[in-house]
């Protein structure tokens, strides 16, 4: 099966905002580690946030360059049932690079994190002081950005 380069910038924003959850990947003393997060994108940048602290607010203190991915589709999908090696997960992969810069403008936050709600619901949303005062948010600055579809039969002429 093929896996095909998705280039255009809208395709790929459209497959991260049809997911619900990305997953960031940092380096803890060069150690891999990853976290499934809720997110926002916002032009060349991807919104974050959690607690404002613990591990990985110490990892990505210590280095700030992170990775995110971002997976849609599952579907199970074959040429011929009998034979294994036909077998594939037709699926679209999208792969951000960059640096995390950590916000801590109150107004700042409390957009950004309207800017979250908006990824998962259509009601508006409005946040007391305690609730933007507590959280850590977090941008990361799209440096590179990747997006690849996997699975796909190749185009022979007896199936176009």
């Amino acid at each position: 099966m093929r896996t095909l380069f998705i280039e255009g910038r809208e395709e790929i924003n459209e497959i991260i905002k049809a997911c619900k959850t990305c997953f960031l990947a940092m380096s803890e003393n060069g150690r891999p580690y990853i976290l499934p997060m809720n997110f926002a994108l916002e032009d060349d940048c991807v919104i974050l946030h959690s607690a404002p602290e613990g591990r990985m607010w110490e990892t990505i203190k210590a280095n700030p360059k992170v990775c995110i991915n971002w997976t849609l589709g599952e579907e199970l999908a074959w040429q011929d049932v009998n034979v294994g090696c036909s077998y594939r997960v037709k699926s679209k992969s999208v792969l951000v690079e960059g640096d995390v810069e950590f916000i801590e403008d109150f107004d700042e936050k409390y957009r950004c994190l309207k800017l979250l709600m908006e990824q998962y619901s259509d009601r508006e949303f409005e946040f007391g002081k305690p609730a933007v005062v507590n959280v850590g948010i977090f941008k990361v600055r799209i440096d590179k950005i990747t997006a690849k579809e996997f699975g796909t039969k190749p185009v022979t002429p007896w199936n176009r």
